[in-house]
């Protein structure tokens, strides 16, 4: 349900709400927030609630700190893993100077104007998320070791899978938040898990994403475990994926559908190091499904695009490099980006390669563009790149690609 002004201060006196967290993300998609107390809501809608930027990644220095958090209330959900008497809900923000002009490294603003452009070119991207992660057991201090909770592998059942149950959890919390699991299972990794969510609009799905990895957190840490969504995790064993399925509409143009997937390949490398931004990212790329190459095929695993065996309304491209330390309200706005350039230009798409490129002949490879192989790489690739620096703002590039 989406909610208003007035139906959020209404919700908040007849819900028993005490706390309301006003949440928002760092550049690299870390969330914080806020929580205030209901007598200051109206404030908070009217005029923001204050911070201090200087504290947070990527948001600048002493020399101008102040922010203003604005909440949205259609993103109003309650917390359910809180109390039932004295509830506490959350609501995102956007972020704003004092003067009312936008914070240029608000990523959900960056996300929203993307989406915004697509909207005004006729053109709407849905997207649906898919994230990998560990469940490891604690030590005796409460900290999280590197033992995972089994050693089941893809698809195992229970007593082998000792992480149904909290999967189960997880996504009962989701309903009770709105929003929709499609499906959950035990991944290839000993104690590794997934959790795949039905489409939506870009901004709510990038929301979604960012209080999926909290939810987890916190049901794994009531069950005794700590969830890991890092790369790789552990050394030989399978990293974390965060598979980025992409649909535009209308479906039913074949001709848009390719050149959405030739302008992603186009900026693939450019892209990388917003997709893939910790060292431990390069680390998980090039093994166990997790592509090496700018190539795209048919539901093949070995590509940086797939295109899964789906029709109509579920047709979509699969996006196989990101992990889950990218910030979503940045990958999935570069997506659109690179996606309305191949529109826009009706950019070819090249041939698919149908091979398993982890077994594929050295003279097939050889024939084929590598994603940066390094974060120093990555960053050198955007940092040179007219698309990224037409498309990202300065001080969050200066971030990210540090001079």
């Amino acid at each position: 349900m989406k909610y208003s002004k007035d139906e959020v201060i209404q919700y908040v006196q007849e819900e028993d709400v005490k706390f309301i967290r006003l949440a928002f993300c760092d550049v690299f998609g870390k969330q914080k927030n806020i929580a205030i107390m209901p007598d200051e809501l109206p404030r908070a809608f009217e005029y923001g609630i204050s911070f201090d930027a200087s504290a947070i990644a990527g948001f600048g220095d002493e020399t101008s700190s102040d922010l203003l958090l604005h909440p949205e209330p259609a993103t109003l959900v309650p917390l359910p893993w809180r109390p039932e008497h004295g509830r506490v809900v959350q609501m995102f923000s956007s972020i704003t100077h004092p003067d009312g002009t936008p914070f240029l490294c608000d990523t959900r603003a960056l996300l929203r104007k993307a989406a915004e452009e697509a909207a005004d070119a006729g053109i709407h991207f849905t997207f649906g998320a898919e994230q990998e992660f560990y469940l490891f057991q604690l030590d005796e201090n409460g900290n999280a070791t590197r033992i995972p909770c089994d050693q089941a592998g893809y698809m195992d059942i229970a007593p082998e899978d000792r992480g149904e149950n909290i999967r189960r959890e997880i996504c009962l919390t989701l309903e009770q938040m709105g929003i929709r699991p499609e499906s959950s299972h035990h991944e290839e990794g000993p104690g590794q898990n997934e959790i795949d969510f039905r489409y939506t609009d870009a901004l709510r799905a990038a929301d979604h994403t960012l209080t999926f990895q909290r939810v987890v957190r916190t049901i794994a840490h009531r069950n005794g475990m700590a969830a890991d969504f890092s790369p790789k995790p552990i050394d030989g064993l399978p990293g974390n994926g965060f598979h980025i399925n992409l649909s535009v509409r209308p479906p039913e143009d074949d001709a848009v559908f390719r050149s959405m997937i030739a302008g992603i390949l186009r900026h693939a490398a450019a892209m990388t190091v917003f997709l893939n931004p910790s060292d431990t990212s390069y680390l998980r790329l090039g093994s166990h499904k997790a592509p090496r190459y700018i190539s795209w095929s048919a539901e093949n695993r070995s590509q940086l695009i797939r295109i899964p065996a789906a029709s109509g309304e579920y047709r979509r491209a699969e996006l196989r490099s990101p992990d889950p330390s990218a910030n979503p309200y940045l990958a999935f706005a570069l997506m659109i980006y690179a996606g309305l350039d191949g529109i826009r230009n009706r950019l070819p798409l090249p041939e698919p390669v149908d091979h398993n490129l982890y077994s594929a002949p050295a003279e097939i490879l050889a024939s084929l563009q590598k994603l940066p192989a390094d974060l120093d790489e990555a960053r050198r690739t955007a940092a040179s790149s007219a698309f990224i620096c037409a498309h990202v703002p300065a001080g969050i590039l200066s971030v990210y690609c540090p001079a």
